[in-house]
């Protein structure tokens, strides 16, 4: 492309964040790449993120990245959904430019659910979103009956 040219109409702007074929990844429609994961188990061997969104019922250890605690028990759904909204929104921004995770203890049910959230700001439908999310991310994202009602009023 020409020094002051314009990109081609539809290029994409979003910079590839984390290997798209990596464990955990999950493409939107857009192109952005967010990780999900286990805090239970043992940090993938890639890159560290740049922002953490961290779906626990406690606090989570000091990360040595930029962070935000959500809190969010097990199999439930947010404290405080307000906040949720607040903090998933951002993480989508910031996902267009920086390596974004989202992870809760399993890595399915909350991560899943705010993947799917994600998805949802993505552009996919609300009544799509959990499919997106289980073919693209893990066949078990969002565990329960209320986490799948929360991604279908998520907006």
């Amino acid at each position: 492309m020409l020094p002051g040219a314009s990109p081609p109409r539809g290029a994409e702007s979003v910079r590839m964040s984390w290997d798209p074929q990596a464990p955990g990844v999950l493409v939107l429609p857009s192109g952005r790449l967010v990780r999900g994961r286990a805090l239970r188990r043992p940090r993938p061997d890639a890159a560290d993120p740049e922002f953490g969104v961290y779906l626990l019922g406690k606090a989570p250890p000091p990360m040595a990245w930029e962070s935000r605690w959500l809190r969010w028990p097990d199999f439930r759904l947010p404290a405080d959904r307000a906040r949720a909204a607040e903090l998933l929104r951002e993480a989508w921004q910031r996902s267009g430019a920086e390596r974004v995770e989202l992870a809760c203890g399993g890595g399915r049910g909350r991560t899943g659910t705010a993947l799917a959230c994600l998805a949802v700001l993505d552009g996919v439908p609300p009544g799509e979103a959990v499919a997106y999310v289980r073919a693209g991310y893990d066949r078990h994202a969002v565990e329960t009956p209320w986490q799948r009602r929360y991604v279908q009023t998520f907006l």
